[in-house]
């Protein structure tokens, strides 16, 4: 069975530095880190390819300081990564993105099973794995829960919609995203980290892809435009309150309902 996992590189801090003509995170020299709930994605995908067999490959798209994830992806045991990367790609909203990355798919000759996270931990939409199944006109499910059976033809799985729970079966090629709940991400391996130092990264570019319409990428394919954005301003300030802790704790009260908090 062939496993793609869509992972993605996401800001270690939550002081970003935004461009003010474009709207878009300023990310070169900023630190990085995997999107945690990719990694839930990486494991239930390396867990099925311990039941059924069969290889998981990584893809992202982003600058070329991703292999430091895929490397990552490698010591926990992915078979392959792949890195979407080019100028062209720049300033891809959710619509671009996730069309670049099933181009990325296609490229590499489709894919059984593409897991991804719920979301990421910077955009928050929610909604690059579902556009991604729509581009590849696959059937998908998003807020899975818990993997109830799977096999080489079919996989069943429990959906969790808040007020109600579902149980949905979907044979393959199709897509699913995973919550945070739905196991614990194993360890990065040393042995693994080791033995996949000289192990390459691919990297493919826009000429690569099987379809080149500009259009359809980056900026000039992206509907969405941010109008306005900006970094909250961080307001901190202490307040200290005198006396023994009953009358400490009358004056907190006293604040808290003067400010509207209770």
């Amino acid at each position: 069975m062939k496993i793609f996992v869509c992972m993605k590189q996401v800001p270690a801090t939550t002081k970003v530095d935004i461009d003010p003509e474009t709207g878009n995170l300023k990310r070169a020299g900023q630190s990085s880190r995997t999107n945690p709930y990719d990694l839930y994605a990486l494991e239930c995908a390396l867990r099925i390819r311990e039941k059924v067999g069969g290889t998981v490959t990584v893809i992202t798209m982003g600058p070329a300081q991703a292999e430091a994830m895929i490397r990552d992806a490698y010591s926990m045991g992915a078979d392959e990564g792949i890195i979407l990367s080019d100028p062209k790609f720049a300033g891809s909203d959710v619509l671009a993105t996730s069309y670049t990355i099933s181009q990325g798919i296609r490229l590499l000759g489709g894919a059984d099973l593409i897991i991804c996270g719920r979301q990421t931990t910077d955009g928050d939409t929610a909604q690059i794995g579902p556009a991604i199944a729509e581009h590849l006109h696959i059937p998908h499910c998003a807020w899975v829960e818990a993997i109830e059976e799977v096999d080489g033809k079919q996989i069943t799985m429990r959906q969790n919609f808040g007020s109600v729970t579902q149980v949905s079966r979907m044979h393959y090629p199709c897509l699913v995203t995973v919550d945070k709940d739905i196991c614990v991400p194993r360890l990065p391996s040393y042995r693994l980290l080791k033995e996949t130092a000289e192990k390459p990264v691919r990297i493919v570019s826009f000429d690569d892809l099987p379809r080149r319409d500009l259009s359809r990428y980056g900026a000039i394919g992206s509907p969405t435009r941010v109008e306005r954005i900006f970094a909250p301003e961080v307001m901190a300030s202490n307040l200290y309150v005198e006396g023994n802790p009953q009358q400490k704790a009358r004056e907190v009260v006293s604040i808290l309902a003067e400010r509207k908090y209770i």
